[in-house]
């Protein structure tokens, strides 16, 4: 018998967590048409340095801000010295994300080693609702996700920069006539796709576990969400994230935990297939 309300949570728990892991995919494409194939690389970058400040200082906090921080370094550094040279080529860019997802999930091999590392909850505990036990740390990164969803709608839609941001993911041409800086432009959008992957990163540690191979399935539940809702569509992406969510859940109630991730697979290449443009096309944000 389908649990109906152990369903729900997990569609409404998940999909905000599926939602930040692929916003700062479709971030970057929407801005610069690249698509970055080092995102799930960010995701675990965020998650192991949550792991190792969190072990060494006991604050989850502080943990949380290194998430922020050195997954936002990262996707920077990568950028600055690798991408910014080579972003008009789309199969170069390619080629170098994906050799750099490799490293790292070596380097974390290496350095931490192959088993599954727990990163402490940000909150302790369970609560009882209409009967069905839910532990309050996955109510919190529900919540924290949406807030860091509405804050980049926010963002982009509210302030100078996140104009700016916008205006470039238009026609970066026409920003540069409007006197955009396009370079600096692209710059705070890896920053900021960097800092939420790396969030996302401990988010999905906290109720799970962290080992060098955790970035890849929410870098191919990235692609399905952005091509889905529409390459570029930050709306997109959190619609695409629920309907995701939402077949997952019913591949796991009906056929088999297993197949939970084939359903991504298939609504990947059904989008594709009929209609490659996704629900929303490729606008960034809308008003």
């Amino acid at each position: 018998m389908v649990d109906v309300l152990s369903v729900a949570t997990n569609v409404l728990m998940l999909g905000a967590l599926y939602s930040l892991i692929a916003i700062g995919f479709t971030l970057i494409f929407g801005v610069g048409g690249v698509l970055n194939l080092s995102h799930g690389a960010t995701i675990t970058v965020g998650a192991y340095s949550a792991y190792a400040v969190e072990a060494a200082s006991g604050s989850i906090l502080l943990g949380a801000l290194a998430a922020a921080v050195v997954g936002g370094a990262f996707s920077l550094g990568l950028y600055k010295g690798l991408i910014s040279k080579v972003r008009h080529n789309p199969v170069t860019v390619l080629i170098l994300t994906l050799v750099v997802a490799i490293i790292v999930e070596q380097l974390a091999l290496v350095v931490f080693g192959g088993q599954d590392l727990s990163v402490r909850s940000i909150i302790d505990g369970s609560v009882v609702i209409l009967g069905d036990s839910i532990q309050i740390n996955r109510i919190l990164v529900f919540v924290l996700s949406w807030v860091l969803i509405g804050g980049l709608f926010y963002f982009v839609n509210r302030t100078r920069t996140g104009k700016a941001i916008l205006a470039t993911s238009m026609s970066d041409k026409g920003a540069a006539l409007a006197g955009i800086d396009s370079e600096q432009v692209y710059t705070y959008t890896w920053v900021l796709a960097g800092a939420l992957a790396g969030l996302a990163g401990l988010f999905l540690a906290s109720f799970q576990t962290a080992n060098p191979l955790m970035g890849r399935n929410p870098l191919l539940l990235s692609f399905a969400i952005v091509v889905l809702g529409g390459l570029g569509s930050i709306r997109g992406s959190v619609i695409g994230a629920y309907l995701i969510s939402f077949l997952d859940q019913m591949t796991i109630q009906f056929l088999s935990e297993r197949l939970a991730g084939v359903s991504a697979l298939v609504v990947l290449v059904l989008v594709l297939l009929i209609r490659p443009k996704g629900l929303f096309g490729r606008e960034l944000v809308e008003e």
